[in-house]
């Protein structure tokens, strides 16, 4: 385990990495195939390229490329990439990079612009992650061998064939925009902001205990 996350990032991660109990058995088997690629892919000496797609590019893939990339860390994996991409571009909705926040990633950004571009820290050490939204063939995605990781229904049906993908993945999770403009509304993005990331968590601790 790697100790270059952040101090906020680190005390989460740490605290999710005792939930998962939470997570269903059959979703751990799941999230357990997407943690046997990952290994798979990092020991034969490739990149774990990783494309988190759900409809608009702006809550859940984001979320989901966030947490892949702190999971990572936390377990001190090499070899992974993480990027987010959409059926159609829109941006990456201040509601969720507000949850992000105070999940303990240090997001900046023009929040003025239609499509900001977010840069994201996780700590010391840890490469910056840029975040915009854009759909998941954009030229700053992997064009071909990678993984398609669909979070959300509306994308994995209206995509049944991505381009360049060698698997797919459906982990798919409620869309939080539901609670928008309710007073519910922070409680459930932090709600899915954990779920994610607490199951991203669990995909790498597989991709770990492969590695032993």
């Amino acid at each position: 385990m790697k100790s270059s996350l952040n101090e906020r990032l680190l005390a989460c991660c740490t605290e999710m990495q005792g939930e998962f109990g939470l997570i269903p058995e059959v979703r751990q088997q799941e999230l357990a195939e997407l943690g046997a690629y990952i290994a798979q892919k990092i020991q034969s000496g490739q990149a774990a390229q990783l494309t988190v797609i759900c409809t608009h590019n702006s809550r859940r893939s984001h979320i989901g490329q966030l947490w892949l990339a702190a999971a990572a860390a936390y377990y001190g994996i090499e070899g992974l990439a993480a990027f987010s991409g959409g059926t159609e571009a829109t941006a990456f909705n201040p509601r969720a990079v507000a949850a992000m926040r105070r999940a303990g990633f240090d997001i900046s950004g023009p929040e003025a612009e239609a499509n900001p571009r977010y840069t994201a820290l996780m700590g010391a050490g840890l490469p910056e992650l840029v975040l915009f939204s854009k759909r998941y063939d954009d030229p700053e995605n992997p064009q071909q061998s990678f993984a398609a990781i669909m979070v959300c229904s509306d994308a994995d049906e209206a995509c049944p064939f991505i381009p360049g993908a060698e698997k797919r993945f459906a982990i798919r999770y409620d869309d939080p925009k539901a609670s928008d403009g309710t007073p519910q509304e922070a409680a459930t993005y932090d709600e899915r902001c954990r779920q994610i990331g607490r199951e991203m968590l669990f995909a790498m601790w597989c991709v770990a205990e492969q590695g032993k």
